[in-house]
């Protein structure tokens, strides 16, 4: 058996829990793999763990701060691998020797560098590969050169590997990976056909997992000005759920339904002629691969500002970040009998690659090396030089 890890994140958000659970289907594909999910933030313990769980609370009400952790971890990133490795350091080394794996495969990118580490320091020299998990506008701690493998889900992603000083024969683009259900309707030759006016507008208005943005505004404009029916996924902002159901749902009875967070989300999706969201990777990119255009209302400060130009310049969908030309945009989308709007379901068709998942998968699975490895037997713990460099740095 090749035993497998991943390096994930439950709480940071959906969408690294999502790429991770696209990677395990197609990881269960191969019979001779054992795979094991790990969340990353676990390994450090409770203060890592609240550090997880407040990303929701922040992300949704805090964005100043969203950006402002996002600056600091850009300049202090020696600070945040020298702090990390001292706290998971124990459970790490626990970890390889429970599962003695034979690959190791990240896709959050706090974790990179110091598991790096801790393998160079005991000299396990196991292959360790990461899967970058952000489109356009990711953080160099994604970049560790070290790393047998780095996999970019576009190509803009690699540039700026490159440009934080990757060798290039180090970084595949391979594409996005989404879970089955998202391309299922693929494999089943369920076509996804082009929008007539002879119908209603179906619209679906999403916001990630944690359920941002002013989904109440995007659905009163549409519903004043267009022949639609609305859909609102509210994700796991029950508050924000229910303040909708109080006031637009009975605002237009019959024509909007609101929901809290769901597991079926490919199936509102498959239904909707236009998706309204702010710039989540993972949003955007199953909603391209359930071939429904996109208009982007917003994007988190850091990792997602650029993905809406990213969804522009591939013809994957529209950028609105001002609602008051929301109306104008969604017309000319239906202009000449929804020109425009099919033009982009066609360029979504023709960019996504729905076997990304497995070609991931098969590349990692292709690094493991025909050797035993040492696990270490006992831990030298290294805090105390850890943590005199970091009141060292402190001081500084």
């Amino acid at each position: 058996m090749k035993n497998v890890i991943i390096i994930s994140s439950d709480y940071t958000g959906h969408g690294h829990k999502s790429i991770s659970e696209a990677l395990q289907e197609q990881f269960c594909i191969h019979e001779d793999v054992c795979l094991n999910i790990i969340d990353g933030f676990e390994l450090g313990g409770n203060m890592w763990i609240k550090v997880g769980k407040s990303y929701g609370m922040v992300t949704r009400n805090a964005k100043e701060i969203w950006k402002l952790a996002w600056k600091i971890s850009k300049r202090n990133q020696t600070f945040i691998h020298e702090f990390t490795e001292l706290t998971i350091r124990e459970n790490f080394i626990k970890l390889l020797r429970k599962l003695k794996p034979d690959l190791i495969l990240s896709v959050h990118p706090v974790f990179n560098t110091p598991i790096i580490n801790i393998l160079k320091e005991y000299k396990v020299n196991i292959p360790f590969a990461t899967f970058v998990a952000d489109l356009v506008s990711i953080s160099p701690m994604w970049a560790d050169s070290r790393a047998d493998c780095i996999i970019c889900p576009t190509e803009e992603a690699k540039q700026r590997c490159i440009g934080f000083g990757v060798p290039e024969h180090k970084l595949e683009v391979i594409g996005f990976p989404v879970r089955s259900r998202f391309t299922q309707h693929v494999s089943q030759n369920m076509s996804h056909n082009d929008y007539t006016l002879d119908r209603p507008l179906e619209c679906l208005i999403m916001s990630g997992g944690e359920g941002s943005g002013d989904m109440n505004n995007v659905a009163k404009i549409l519903l004043d000005n267009f022949n639609c029916n609305i859909r609102i996924i509210a994700g796991r902002n029950e508050s924000l759920k229910d303040k909708l159901e109080k006031t637009i749902s009975q605002q237009y009875p019959g024509r909007v339904e609101v929901y809290g967070y769901v597991t079926n989300i490919q199936d509102y999706m498959l239904k909707s002629d236009i998706a309204f969201t702010r710039g989540s990777p993972n949003v955007m990119m199953e909603a391209v691969a359930c071939n429904v255009p996109l208009i982007i209302t917003g994007a988190l400060p850091g990792q997602e500002q650029e993905n809406p130009d990213f969804a522009v310049n591939n013809n994957l969908g529209i950028y609105c970040d001002d609602l008051s030309s929301l109306a104008a945009v969604v017309s000319g989308l239906l202009a000449d009998n929804a020109k425009r709007l099919n033009e982009i379901k066609q360029a979504q068709r023709e960019y996504f690659d729905h076997a990304a998942a497995g070609k991931i998968v098969d590349h990692v699975l292709s690094l493991i090396k025909n050797e035993v490895f040492i696990y270490p037997s006992e831990l030298r713990r290294k805090k105390k030089f850890l943590t005199l460099k970091l009141q060292s740095r402190k001081s500084s």
